[in-house]
């Protein structure tokens, strides 16, 4: 290609192969946008741990009321299953109990012999703690801010 000035001008392009590109690609980051990375890359130190802190106290708070609940219902009818089992409305079968809980205990020493973590449960945990070494600010302040939602 001739060039104003006399020399030749040769163009070099580079050549993008799109199907290689978004092979390398995570799913998220096609589906949301190119810059839905790490927390780290996008947002300061500051932002990080207030949006860690506001979402990790929500989660504590929601948590603790949920686990109050939980409590009074579990030990409510438990309470009224021994108001019904002393007063004869329930005879228990201590027996059968007993055979049950030694069958358990022969199926939890068979189980636990073995020991090891199924892959996709190994799979899974690889990427949360892979999440929370990127992110260790954003889960400091999640984790600050759970503890004073189940404190307040």
């Amino acid at each position: 290609m001739a060039v104003p000035g006399g020399g030749a001008r040769d163009d070099v392009f580079n050549v993008l192969d799109l199907a290689e590109y978004t092979k390398n690609r995570p799913w998220w980051r096609k589906i949301f946008a190119p810059n839905s990375g790490s927390s780290a890359e996008k947002y300061n130190v500051a932002t990080q741990l207030v949006i860690g802190g506001v979402t990790g106290w929500c989660t504590g708070f929601i948590f603790q009321k949920v686990g109050k609940l939980a409590a009074t219902a579990v030990g409510g009818g438990f309470f009224l299953l021994q108001i019904a089992n002393h007063t004869g409305y329930i005879k228990v079968d201590w027996n059968l109990v007993q055979r049950d809980m030694d069958k358990a205990k022969q199926q939890l020493k068979f189980h636990s012999s073995g020991n090891k973590m199924p892959p996709e449960v190994k799979s899974r945990v690889d990427e949360v703690i892979i999440f929370l070494k990127k992110n260790v600010v954003l889960t400091g302040g999640f984790a600050g801010g759970f503890l004073l939602g189940m404190a307040s």
